[in-house]
Formats: C-alpha cells, sequence, structure tokens
C-alpha cells in the first residue's frame, strides 16, 4: 500500500541499539512521526563482534538500501567458497585417547583440534562486523532532530485527555505524549516488564557466561595461522566452547568463551577477570584455545541471560508493542538475535505504513504479534540447546556424528524463512 504524506499518529521508539534505529529507518522510508528516546548521553553498543547471514542483509536492504550498504563497508573479511557458518573442532583433551584422537570417521582419524567437520553457511553477504561499527552506520542514515538523550524511562500511562495515548514518564521528570510506544530497550527492558508484569517481564540466568575479548588478527596470526584466524572457528568441549571470528574489516578476531555456571550472585552482568581465573576454566584445553584466551586484551565475564517466553508482545491500554531483545533475548549460540531484531523491524515497520488510525496501530500490533511471536521465542529455546549441543551436555552427548547431524541441520529453519511471506500473512490478518 502506498504511504501518505504525514501518518496522523506519532511513535516513541524507546531505545536506541540496533533494533531501535532499523525500525525507525523503517518507519522513516514511510514518513511515520517518530521519537527515539535514549537513555545514554549518545548512541553506543556494548559487546564486540556480530554476525549477520544472506536472508538478513537482504531483509536489510527492503527497510533501506544504506543499511546494507553500511554493512558491506565494514564486512570486507575474508570470503571462503563454499561460505561456512564455522570450522568445528574438538579441542578438549579429555575427549581425546592416548594419540590424541578424538574421532574417527570412515576410518579416519581425527585430532585434537583438527576440523572435525564445517557447518556450511548460504551464498551471499554474510559475515560478522563490529556492533558499534554497525551502530555508527546505522546512526549516519537517521535524520537530525528525531532523538532525544538521557532519557531513561520510568513509566507509561494512558492519557486523560480523551485520545488514549501514551505518555512516558522519564527518570529526569519530563514526559512526553505519542499515540503508541515500541519498545527496543534491550534485555534489561522497562517496556516489557510494564506489558508483562515484573515477574515474566524481567531476564533469566541461562547457566552459561562468556568471556569477550578481541585480538589484533596481526597477533591472532602469529599463533594460529592466517586461514585459521580470518576465518569462523569453533573450539568445543565440555561445558565449554571458544568462538573465534574476524570483524573490523578483517583487523581484529573477535573471541567468545563459553563456559558453565548454575547461578548467578554478582548484581552486574559484566565484571572484570584476571587472565589467570579464564585460563583456569581452560585448564583441559589444547594448547591453542590456551594461546587464544591467553592473548585476549582486556577480557570480560558476560553473564548469559535470556527472556521466558513472552505471553504477548503488546498491549492497548496503553499501547506499547515490544520488538528484538525487549520482546525476546536470546543467548547467542545460534548467532541470530541481531538477525531476528532485523526481521521483526521490517515486519512491523511494514505492518505500520498499512495503516492511518489509532485503531489500526492496535491490529498491526497484533497482526506482529500472531506472526513474529513463535519465531522469536522459538530462537529462544533452541538457541539455550543449542548450547548444550555445543559442549556436549544435550542428548547427543559424546556421539560426534551425531553431533555433525544435528550442527549441519539446525539454522536451516532460521537461515531459510521466507520473511516475504510472514509479511503477506501478516497483512491478511490485518485486513481481516
Amino acid at each position: 500500500m502506498a504511504s501518505p504524506e504525514i501518518k496522523p499518529f506519532t511513535l516513541a521508539i524507546v531505545g536506541g541499539g540496533i533494533s531501535g534505529l532499523v525500525l525507525a529507518l523503517g518507519l522513516i522510508k514511510h514518513k511515520i512521526p517518530i521519537t527515539i528516546y535514549e537513555s545514554a548521553a549518545q548512541f553506543g553498543e556494548i559487546g564486540a563482534g556480530v554476525g549477520f547471514e544472506p536472508n538478513i542483509v537482504e531483509v536489510m536492504e527492503r527497510i533501506s538500501p544504506g543499511i546494507k550498504q553500511g554493512y558491506l563497508r565494514i564486512n570486507k573479511n575474508l570470503k571462503t567458497d563454499p561460505p561456512k557458518w564455522f570450522d568445528v573442532r574438538i579441542s578438549d583433551r579429555r575427549k581425546a585417547d592416548a594419540e590424541g584422537v578424538v574421532h574417527i570417521k570412515d576410518g579416519k582419524k581425527f585430532k585434537l583440534d583438527e576440523p572435525v567437520f564445517v557447518v556450511l553457511a548460504r551464498k551471499g553477504d554474510r559475515g560478522g562486523v563490529h556492533r558499534a561499527h554497525f551502530l555508527d552506520e546505522l546512526v549516519k542514515l537517521l535524520p537530525d532532530g528525531i532523538t532525544e538523550f538521557r532519557k531513561r524511562l520510568v513509566d507509561v500511562t494512558e492519557a486523560t485527555d480523551g485520545t488514549s495515548d501514551a505518555v512516558l514518564h522519564f527518570a529526569d521528570g519530563t514526559t512526553a505524549q505519542h499515540t503508541a510506544v515500541i519498545g527496543c530497550d534491550g534485555i534489561k527492558s522497562r517496556t516489557r516488564e510494564l506489558v508483562l508484569g515484573d515477574k515474566e517481564g524481567r531476564p533469566v540466568f541461562s547457566g552459561k557466561y562468556a568471556y569477550r575479548g578481541l585480538i589484533p588478527m596481526k597477533k591472532a596470526q602469529e599463533f594460529m595461522g592466517e586461514t585459521q584466524s580470518m576465518t569462523p572457528q569453533m573450539y568445543c568441549g565440555y561445558q565449554g566452547h571458544v568462538l573465534t571470528f574476524p570483524i573490523a574489516n578483517g583487523t581484529i578476531m573477535n573471541v567468545v568463551a563459553f563456559s558453565t555456571k548454575e547461578e548467578w550472585k554478582d548484581p552486574e552482568w559484566v565484571i572484570k577477570t584476571s587472565r589467570e581465573d579464564m585460563l583456569e576454566d581452560y585448564k583441559e584445553w589444547s594448547q591453542v584455545v590456551k594461546n587464544i584466551m591467553a592473548n585476549m586484551k582486556n577480557p570480560d565475564i558476560w553473564a548469559l541471560f535470556n527472556h521466558s517466553p513472552a505471553q504477548t508482545f503488546f498491549q492497548t491500554k496503553p499501547r506499547i508493542c515490544l520488538l528484538g531483545d525487549a520482546a525476546h533475548a536470546s543467548t547467542p549460540h545460534q548467532g541470530s538475535g541481531a538477525g531476528m531484531c532485523v526481521e521483526d523491524a521490517w515486519i512491523l515497520s511494514e505492518l505500520i505504513a498499512d495503516v492511518d488510525t489509532a485503531n489500526g496501530l492496535e491490529k498491526a500490533f497484533r497482526a506482529f504479534d500472531t506472526v513474529r511471536r513463535p519465531r522469536d521465542i522459538k530462537l529462544v529455546e533452541t538457541s539455550r540447546q543449542a548450547a548444550l549441543l555445543w559442549e556436549m551436555e544435550g542428548p547427543e552427548g559424546n556421539d560426534i556424528d551425531a553431533f555433525e547431524r544435528n550442527a549441519c541441520s539446525r539454522m536451516d529453519w532460521i537461515w531459510d524463512h521466507d520473511n516475504a511471506a510472514d509479511l503477506e500473512q501478516a497483512r491478511v490478518l490485518l485486513r481481516e
């Protein structure tokens, strides 16, 4: 449907991360009046690497060609043919026999740290980038004057002027009135708490934590070699696995090393660690993994939380719709959380473009919820299961052949999904 010149409603986007800015760009294209409210003093992303697959890059282009162009500018990494998601290696010495063999297949012996199998990716533009660099590219596309900083949301109430608008209340004592609010405020989302209540709205510890750090690519090549350091690698073991992949146009090797913990007691989710404590977690692992861990610059420990399945992504009094991590924060074990945010943003922005009234907005939110929530929630659950697979704790256990079958098929539903069909289904619901 064609968009009118300017919609007769205004939207507040709470949160200026990747999902909030991608959504904003989708709405701006359709001349929908928006204001972004960001709690920080400026735009910024925490964390380092984030990856996108070809199906998501295609959606980026549908939202705005500039998003895809910005992504490609910061994604000049080494490409392989065929493209691969990860080389999978077994790097825990406890899995190896006296000769260092970790697996035998068709008479061939695979030793510690050798690639046991490859999870192939899809052809097309894909790969890892630095989160902050990607956010910078999105910021370049935003028009001036649509963002308000230092606006930490405290509450949203229904207006008393007969409009049924949403009134946002901020920690600085100010308020803002909009037809509806879209919560893009991440895993610690205040909008989620308002929609779902304190208990369901809060994230839960996943049982995993991660060491995150960066290694200059030249340094990584010294102890890993060029091919191994410049292409995505997964090193698996008991109750842990380590990922490495290039970011920043191949100048930095991003490292995420996962480990297991029953509960997380620290009030902070990101804490500093010592290299000694970090190495203790991998004392039974191969020298390659020990070298990776020893060379990480300024490593942090990140507790990995996720959301319980939401009963809904929206409410109508006042109007609030949840999107991205605010709706379905996932662990990173399938590398698809940010991609799902991009899918969400495209579907929701197109649905909002199809309506012209406040009641229409409610119908758009309902259609979005019906179509997106099952897929988004499935990612959270299957990502949790993936952590068990990569760390040989799942049903496959030590069976590397079963591990390979699962690993090489489990991403199909994510990568081969027809987002255009989702949008058409949602539009049918909207018309009904």
